[in-house]
């Protein structure tokens, strides 16, 4: 019995379909950045134009109005946290970080409160859940527990906020915000330079847990509020703690990088 010879046509069939699947599937590749990036809706350019508003002193973006709320709850925590680390530390370089905290933050509130009632935009009197539980861990610290956990939560809370200041600083187009960055910028440096003088900052810990916090999306919802026509009382940080020493007079510019 003869073998049955093979069906030529099956093979050239087979040949030819790899070869359509091949140049659809490139097709597809050089089609999908255009359809992704020119028009698809919900980009970042899309978010920005929706969230941005009009203001006498520049467009006013979700972003520059979301930074103008984070340098106020900045202030709500950290300046307690400085005078706590004033009457707490054990070191003098744990002092002076929490004095430079006191001052820099009570220079950037005054400056924050006049941006804010300028942009008619409404700011917070209390700080956030997470704000309050990093108060309430250094309530319950003592001794060289303190020292430590005063240098890593507060380097890790700056670390987060530097990168968001540059983002702010690079990209905004109002005055107002891009001169608040500015300060914002020089004061948190600072604080940053001296929470590592210290010696207590945990390096290791702080790369993991600013890994661990990740990159915050593009897109932020809800939007932060624009500017309204009664912003609300805006109540100045406390002059005074019963539990600390007193604030320092407002200073005239933020405190120099370094040094005590």
């Amino acid at each position: 019995m003869r073998p049955r010879p093979p069906i030529r046509g099956r093979g050239i069939f087979s040949g030819t379909g790899l070869i359509v699947v091949g140049l659809a599937a490139t097709l597809v590749a050089l089609l999908l950045p255009l359809w992704s990036y020119e028009d698809r809706t919900g980009t970042g350019v899309d978010v920005l134009d929706a969230e941005t508003v009009a203001t006498p002193y520049g467009p006013l973006s979700g972003l520059d109005r979301d930074f103008v709320t984070k340098v106020r709850l900045a202030g709500l925590w950290e300046l307690p946290a400085g005078r706590q680390a004033q009457a707490e530390g054990t070191t003098e370089a744990v002092r002076t970080a929490g004095r430079h905290l006191v001052e820099g933050h009570a220079f950037l509130d005054e400056r924050v409160r006049t941006v804010a009632a300028q942009l008619g935009l409404a700011l917070p009197n209390e700080p956030t859940d997470q704000q309050q539980d990093w108060l309430e861990e250094l309530d319950a610290a003592r001794g060289e527990d303190f020292d430590r956990e005063f240098a890593n939560i507060l380097r890790l809370a700056h670390g987060r906020v530097f990168s968001v200041v540059a983002q702010v600083r690079a990209g905004t187009q109002n005055v107002l915000v891009r001169d608040l960055a500015d300060d914002a910028n020089t004061t948190v440096l600072d604080h940053i330079k001296v929470l590592e003088a210290t010696g207590r900052v945990d390096f290791a810990r702080l790369a993991r847990d600013l890994a661990a916090g990740g990159t915050p999306p593009v897109t932020r919802s809800p939007a932060p509020p624009g500017p309204v026509a009664d912003p609300g009382t805006v109540v100045p940080l406390a002059p005074s703690s019963p539990s600390g020493p007193p604030l320092p007079p407002a200073a005239t510019g933020p405190p120099p990088s370094g040094g005590s």
